[in-house]
Parts: structure tokens; C-alpha cells; sequence
């Protein structure tokens, strides 16, 4: 668990799967990502992300608000599960309710989760979404990301030409967290 001034990152409970499959049913939420997710598919993702963390000992938390305990979706990190020239790595990503965009929350749990990152020994730590995404990308950049247009790629999981396929990628290295003057 990591707590940060509003949020609660924590595992995932029974309770958070209807919340859950609203958010991956709100065209809204999921308009940059491949289509909107059933609710098996949303619980199967749910069970996906379990079992990373089962694997690697860390993984997408589920985040709650504080004091209320409401359910806003998900922060932390993951393993794509593709090849491209910068796999293997580790993934920073976050996907909130619309009912709480605008608010910092995606901000201020991610830097909660940098900090595990390379309190972990992490030596880096990339995110990525396609080039239309500009909230996810604005997200990445308050992190201290950085991007080199000469790294975007074309998602492998996504069909040729498919609107969405071109990914930017942008990454924080352990060395340049510190220096910037990033607590562990």
C-alpha cells in the first residue's frame, strides 16, 4: 500500500470490479486505448493485474480516494507484454474515472509511484500512449519524463495503419529522478 495526500494505492478487492468495468466501459476513459472492455474482460484484466503482482511483487494498484474511500481506477506499474526496441522495461501508467479527471490525482499517485520505482532499485522507467493522448502525455511530462521522438513506435498490438497505433515513449531514469532532486 502507498498512501499520498488524497489517494490510497492498495490491491484490488471484490468491490472495486463494477467500478472498475464502469470505468473501462466510458468511451471517454478508454478513447485512446484499442476499444471499451466488457465487464469479463474488465474482470479478466483485474485477474491479469493480480497475477502480475503475484509475479514481480508490484503492479497496478487500485486507488482510492481519500477520506471517502471512493474507487477511481488504477496507478502503479506493470510489464508490457509486447516486444519493441525498449522492452523488456517497466511501465508507469494510470487509467481514473472521468468523474475525477482534472484534479491531479493521476499526478499525485504517479510521483507516489515513481518513488517506489526507483526506491525498488529500478534502474528506469518508461510510459507510453498515443501521439493524441495529450492529458496522459501532460501526466508524463509533470513526472519529469522525457521523450525522444527518435524512440516512438508503432504499438504492436495494434493493426497497421489502425488511428491509434503510433505511440509516443517517454522515460525517467533512476540518475535524473535523484538529481532533480527526487526522494526515494
Amino acid at each position: 500500500m502507498l498512501r499520498t495526500e488524497r489517494l490510497l494505492l492498495r490491491r484490488w478487492k471484490e468491490s472495486d470490479l463494477e467500478p472498475f468495468a464502469r470505468i473501462n466501459s466510458d468511451p471517454r476513459v478508454m478513447e485512446f486505448m484499442p476499444k471499451q472492455l466488457s465487464r469479463a474482460e474488465s474482470d479478466q484484466f483485474v485477474e491479469q493485474i493480480e497475477n502480475h503482482f503475484r509475479r514481480y511483487a508490484f503492479g497496478l494498484y487500485a486507488a482510492e480516494l481519500q477520506p471517502d474511500n471512493s474507487f477511481v481506477g488504477f496507478i502503479g506499474l506493470s510489464v508490457p507484454n509486447f516486444q519493441a526496441a525498449f522492452t523488456p522495461c517497466v511501465e508507469i501508467g494510470w487509467r481514473l474515472s472521468y468523474d475525477f479527471w482534472g484534479q491531479g490525482l493521476a499526478t499525485e499517485g504517479a510521483k507516489a509511484i515513481v518513488r517506489q520505482a526507483f526506491g525498488m532499485g529500478l534502474p528506469a522507467i518508461v510510459s507510453f500512449t498515443a501521439v493524441q493522448n495529450m492529458r496522459s502525455r501532460r501526466v508524463m511530462e509533470k513526472l519529469g519524463m522525457k521523450r525522444d521522438a527518435a524512440e516512438d513506435f508503432d504499438h504492436p498490438n495494434l493493426p497497421p495503419g489502425h488511428a491509434l497505433a503510433r505511440h509516443v515513449l517517454y522515460r525517467l531514469n533512476r540518475l535524473d529522478f535523484a538529481q532533480a532532486g527526487g526522494v526515494f
